[in-house]
């Protein structure tokens, strides 16, 4: 029979559309139990995706046999027939979360279930630090980190946050005013076998847009409270990520939400990104620490104490911040129609001061804020969110991506 033979053809274009119907039925139950907020039976599987019991049954046996899904022990019945087995996410399917921001170095491992199994966070002024030293540093980290693994945790992945435009086709941290860092591709100074062989590459990504996943998903595959926001990530600078139906809105290139390099007062201070009065001027937190009188190393907690107690350089400080944070926001509010912002980082931390003025400036500068006013939501309280992020993009992928992860070969 010759190459050409239709017969043959035939049967390669059958073959491979079952190959692709069965990777897609394999997502789709990896989706559905990773979604649940509750362990869910094969049968409740079956119904939520429209299968048939048997190919449901078979399919997370597959993805049980990889690990991908756990199999709790099986819940009691008072009625007739076998007791159902709850399937979760895998406990021991894990990806690396690191991050590199301009006071801290990050390295933490997260499971699918969305567990933080090892973690190593190393506080430090990193602003102007070299780069080489720093990388070098940061993957000593994660060799700590990653030794200290639970046996039998099998890692599928790892990413790198960044502070700063990152082109994630290259992979090249493009410009990071803070660090003082341009024009650097990380992974070049990290040791090629950090990840384990199979583990993929270190795919690396915007610190802002990787902790605006910690919100969209409450763990990996799991929708958050909140699906439609903007995300701002306060530290020494200001991050910025826009989310619609729980997915990063990245732009062309990647290097949409830049919300800190907004300008708010074209008169205002010298940016190290080159420009003037941008916001993380304004309400970054050395930004806000100087406003107020206070030391750099003044906790959001020191913040708050010297506003209960009646100072008044604090208060202004905040309604500075507050103001900027208003008229920078509100301009992404008109142009995407978002309905909610979130803070995140330092911002978070003093979001009850922060609102009173910046729900002000929200009122009266948003054009549809007299029909439907915008929500101010503090983000979930975490010291290094982009590393937490970075880790659960990776496992996102696997459960959306499940086959190269299969130990087993058997067909649905």
């Amino acid at each position: 029979m010759s190459l050409t033979d239709p017969r043959r053809a035939a049967e390669t274009t059958s073959g491979a559309r079952q190959s692709s119907l069965r990777a897609s039925n394999l997502s789709l139950v990896a989706r559905t139990v990773c979604a649940s907020p509750e362990p869910i039976s094969r049968a409740s599987v079956a119904k939520r995706t429209s299968m048939t019991r048997s190919t449901a049954s078979r399919l997370a046996d597959d993805l049980v046999a990889a690990g991908l899904l756990d199999e709790l022990e099986r819940a009691g019945t008072t009625g007739p027939g076998r007791p159902a087995t709850p399937l979760v996410a895998g406990s021991g399917v894990a990806a690396l979360g690191l991050q590199v921001n301009a006071g801290f170095l990050a390295a933490r491992v997260v499971s699918l279930r969305g567990d933080v199994i090892g973690e190593h966070i190393e506080v430090d002024d990193l602003v102007g630090s070299p780069p080489v030293p720093t990388l070098e540093r940061l993957a000593a980290i994660a060799r700590d980190v990653l030794d200290g693994m639970p046996s039998g945790v099998r890692l599928v992945g790892g990413g790198l946050a960044l502070p700063g435009v990152v082109s994630a086709d290259t992979g090249t941290l493009l410009l990071a005013p803070n660090l003082g860092w341009a024009d650097l591709r990380p992974v070049e100074h990290l040791p090629g076998d950090l990840l384990p062989e199979g583990a993929g590459v270190l795919r690396v990504g915007n610190e802002a847009d990787l902790a605006a996943r910690t919100v969209a998903e409450q763990t990996p595959g799991r929708p958050g409270p909140v699906r439609d926001f903007v995300y701002l990530s306060g530290e020494i600078g200001v991050g910025g990520a826009v989310v619609l139906g729980g997915e990063v809105m990245t732009g062309q290139h990647g290097w949409a939400g830049e919300i800190g390099h907004v300008t708010v007062d074209p008169d205002g201070p010298a940016c190290p990104c080159g420009s003037t009065g941008c916001l993380e001027r304004y309400a970054g937190r050395h930004a806000i620490l100087d406003a107020a009188g206070m030391d750099r190393d003044s906790t959001a907690a020191d913040l708050v104490s010297a506003v209960a107690s009646g100072d008044a350089g604090a208060a202004k400080a905040l309604d500075r911040a507050a103001r900027a944070l208003g008229i920078a926001v509100a301009g992404v509010l008109n142009v995407l129609d978002i309905p909610a912002v979130v803070l995140g980082g330092h911002l978070g931390q003093i979001a009850d001061l922060l609102r009173p003025e910046l729900e002000r400036q929200l009122r009266t500068r948003v054009l549809s804020a007299r029909w439907a006013e915008p929500t101010i939501v503090p983000a979930p309280v975490d010291p290094a969110p982009g590393a937490t992020g970075a880790a659960m993009h990776e496992l996102s992928s696997v459960i959306g991506t499940p086959v190269p992860w299969l130990t087993t070969t058997s067909a649905s």
